[in-house]
């Protein structure tokens, strides 16, 4: 962040501490409509016009370092290819044989000099052409330039892979606008995958997204954990273009530092407001981030049904032998782990509580605006005209979003 961020955003963390109502001008949000999290006809709409429309975090480059590696990612819906060819260039593929749609691999990840589908024996290079067929004397006319695997859109941010299943998307880096250029300060070019877990939860996923993009939650869920050193009335929040936001929430204490993060390596180049405050990054749709000096944990959310989900949470830090990653690193994910579980305890209940009659719309106040802002985001991607009216969010928030 430049000394002109960092500015605002202290100047702001103090207005927010000492503000007795929402600021001047701040627009009164309509209620968000209970059929949003449990209408059949909205959660078709969102997951073809939001989920195969936006950028989704696939894996690690390290998962595809060399030439030939491979591995499947099935968080889509669909069984995605994510395989480096032999000229060291990242491409997606769907896991589908052009023939009759067998697949190509069957494990989850390995390395090959090409893919053959165990159905019929079409075998295809890595950069996707079609190489040979069985039998090719019994085919008419069979023209193999247009047999090629089918596509997925694969862009990378530092490490991290991403794929869009939508060919007229804007790219990556343009989607993320400001948002990119902040992530520069953690070295993402330089990290290492430390760990990774899944959580599988019983509700909807907006169920579980909702709550990690307030902190109003924080005295009822984390009394005796977050609460304790995190000031959430001082909680400012900035709204980015294409449904992207940022949450910076201060420390009880100018002075406090995580006491399971002392002595552990550090990205050097990570700016103050990181280094002293809780920031948390949405990667729309789908990414909740809360980057530090000493390493940055991403939760992953996937629709799993109408009312079940996945949370991954993936570990990154500065890249070191794996011989000598800091010991305090178990200790360091454990605590996370804990304060996560607390976010998890009650999604099961509320999800119950969300399909019942009682649950008509959602009011949301000034300090819970991200979820709103995720909201409009999600129409725009679906296209509002094709959103009955009566589940439309109204764009209410286009004066608040930081312009480019």
């Amino acid at each position: 962040m430049d000394a002109k961020t960092t500015r605002r955003i202290k100047d702001n963390i103090a207005f927010e501490a000492a503000r007795t109502k929402p600021p001047a001008g701040f627009p009164r949000l309509p209620d968000i409509a209970a059929a949003r999290y449990i209408d059949p006809q909205f959660l078709e709409l969102e997951k073809q016009g939001l989920w195969k429309r936006s950028w989704l975090y696939a894996g690690h480059n390290s998962q595809v370092a060399e030439p030939g590696s491979w591995f499947l990612t099935r968080n889509t819906g669909k069984p995605i290819l994510i395989v480096r060819d032999l000229q060291g260039k990242l491409r997606a593929f769907y896991n589908t044989c052009r023939h009759r749609g067998g697949p190509l691999v069957t494990e989850e990840a390995g390395q090959s000099r090409g893919f053959v589908c165990g159905y019929h024996g079409w075998s295809y290079t890595l950069d996707g052409q079609l190489k040979s067929v069985r039998d090719k004397r019994d085919f008419i006319d069979l023209d193999f330039a247009c047999r090629s695997l089918l596509p997925v859109r694969c862009e990378t941010l530092g490490g991290w892979i991403f794929i869009n299943e939508d060919p007229d998307a804007l790219g990556l880096l343009e989607s993320l606008g400001p948002l990119e250029s902040e992530l520069r300060q953690f070295d993402l070019d330089n990290l290492m995958l430390v760990h990774s877990r899944s959580y599988d939860v019983p509700c909807n996923v907006k169920v579980l997204l909702d709550v990690f993009l307030e902190v109003y939650h924080l005295k009822s869920i984390h009394q005796d954990t977050a609460d304790r050193f995190l000031d959430h009335r001082g909680m400012t929040a900035t709204l980015w273009p294409h449904g992207h936001s940022r949450m910076v929430t201060p420390n009880r204490r100018p002075d406090w530092i995580d006491p399971g993060t002392r002595g552990m390596p550090e990205i050097q180049s990570v700016t103050e407001i990181p280094r002293i405050n809780n920031v948390s990054y949405n990667i729309f749709p789908n990414i909740v981030m809360p980057p530090t000096a000493t390493g940055i944990p991403m939760l992953v959310f996937w629709p799993q049904s109408a009312n079940t989900m996945r949370i991954e949470c993936h570990w990154f830090g500065p890249k070191l032998p794996a011989e000598d990653l800091s010991p305090l690193w178990n200790t360091r994910i454990k605590n996370f782990e804990t304060i996560l579980l607390e976010d998890l305890r009650l999604a099961g209940k509320i999800q119950e509580s969300v399909e019942g009659p009682g649950f008509i719309g959602i009011p949301l106040n000034y300090q819970e605006r991200r979820i709103y802002h995720w909201h409009e985001e999600a129409d725009r991607r679906i296209g509002p005209e094709r959103v009955p009216a009566h589940m439309r969010v109204e764009q209410m928030l286009g004066d608040w979003i930081e312009k480019l």
